[in-house]
């Protein structure tokens, strides 16, 4: 029967199989390509993305119909290309029609389809799912034995008809946010990425250090505390009375604003305005206290150690400030704990925190034995501070301008490695 075609209608033939073989190719690569984030969004308003949704939905029964009629197209062209030789050539045209028709497959409907496909998944499988809905559902019945055949064959073999998706781990999530175009502007790409840093940081990573704590001492002459209060930038401020580790209270400067105004606050208003203190373990997961700060309704905690002893203190601005970036600048001395004196130098605050600077220059000062540059250098050197001392940590040169009379570092120079673009 096939000998009675003519030769133009078998080449045309083989033609149309390999285009029909190339829509499989490339519906397959398309299909299994999409960013299944973007398909959800766009099948509530993409009749084509609702249906590649749909048949996404079973991938089985998918990929089964592709290769159903990826075979049976390809066996069929095989057959025309052997009788299209052999009556172009005789005998000789069998080897020359499967020459070709490798060539033909791994060119027309292979190579260059599938990675057409790849590149643009939702242009291609959105379009190709209208001719493929259709397709699945006159072909179920053939899908349906082939795939029972199938996982009769898999179960014989010892495999599960369903296995579990293994969940993304911490580190694999990272690298899909890191290498998803989609994530623009790069500062919506930090921000995920510092997100899940929150749960490897403690609060021990972004507190306050305890000798750096600015607090209310309620035995004070009322004259000084008046000025401290005038003074302070900060809006919460610790009360404690003898000693920083017997904190009474937190108080809210706003509340105290028109009775300072009006010269009438004393120490038993002040007293009875004091909110209750708020204790946290340095040990806390960044990840954690945000939560705990919103189910408490609190913005400030005093954080202790193991045995109760106060350690530090830690705000809420802190935390969401390691996701985001520094998103204030406080009047007074903060605002100058990094001055540029040159082009490549850094006067530098000793308590400042490492993970704050680092991330304001674009550093990588490590971070792992101390919290401030202060600890880093006390740690590094394993003895007390001395001034014009110069350390390198890291290939960052830090020189020791000062030091205060209990022999902690408050002003140092720091010179970064050439290679280190600081983002000033």
């Amino acid at each position: 029967m096939l000998d009675s075609i003519p030769i133009s209608y078998l080449l045309i033939a083989i033609g149309v199989l390999l285009l029909l073989s190339a829509f499989f190719s490339s519906s397959e690569t398309a299909l299994m390509s999409i960013n299944r984030l973007k398909l959800k969004n766009d099948a509530k308003r993409i009749k084509g993305a609702y249906l590649a949704q749909k048949l996404l939905e079973k991938p089985d029964r998918l990929i089964g119909l592709i290769l159903v009629g990826n075979n049976f197209i390809n066996i069929a062209a095989s057959a025309l290309t052997t009788v299209a030789a052999i009556k172009i050539a005789g005998d000789k045209g069998l080897a020359y029609g499967t020459t070709f028709l490798t060539f033909a497959l791994l060119i027309f409907s292979e190579i260059t389809p599938k990675t057409y496909a790849a590149l643009y998944p939702e242009k291609i499988g959105y379009k190709f799912s209208y001719i493929l809905t259709p397709l699945s559902k006159l072909l179920h019945p053939l899908v349906y034995f082939t795939n029972l055949i199938t996982n009769g064959l898999l179960r014989l073999l010892g495999v599960p008809k369903e296995i579990a998706r293994e969940a993304l781990s911490r580190e694999e999530l990272r690298t899909l946010v890191i290498e998803n175009d989609l994530l623009k502007p790069d500062e919506h790409q930090k921000m995920m990425i510092n997100i899940m840093n929150l749960e490897h940081m403690r609060l021990e990573d972004v507190m306050v250090p305890r000798n750096e704590i600015q607090a209310i001492n309620i035995d004070d002459e009322w004259t000084a505390i008046e000025k401290q209060l005038v003074g302070t930038y900060l809006t919460r401020l610790p009360v404690y009375q003898n000693s920083i580790d017997e904190v009474i209270g937190i108080l809210h400067i706003r509340t105290i604003l028109s009775l300072l105004n009006n010269k009438t606050l004393d120490k038993t208003k002040l007293k009875r305005i004091l909110r209750k203190p708020y204790f946290v373990p340095e040990s806390a997961r960044l990840s954690v206290q945000l939560k705990e700060f919103q189910a408490n309704e609190r913005r400030m905690g005093l954080v202790v150690d193991e045995y109760g002893d106060l350690v530090g203190l830690v705000t809420l601005d802190d935390i969401l400030e390691e996701i985001v970036g520094e998103f204030t600048s406080e009047p007074g001395d903060r605002g100058l704990k990094i001055i540029k004196q040159g082009e490549n130098t850094y006067l530098v605050k000793g308590r400042i925190n490492i993970r704050s600077l680092n991330r304001r220059l674009n550093w990588s000062l490590p971070t792992e034995d101390a919290t401030t540059i202060n600890g880093l250098i006390t740690e590094y050197l394993q003895d007390l501070p001395n001034k014009n001392t110069t350390v390198k940590i890291d290939d960052y040169r830090i020189t020791i301008l000062e030091t205060s009379e209990d022999n902690i570092i408050t002003k140092v120079l720091i010179v970064p490695p050439k290679h280190v673009q600081s983002t000033d």
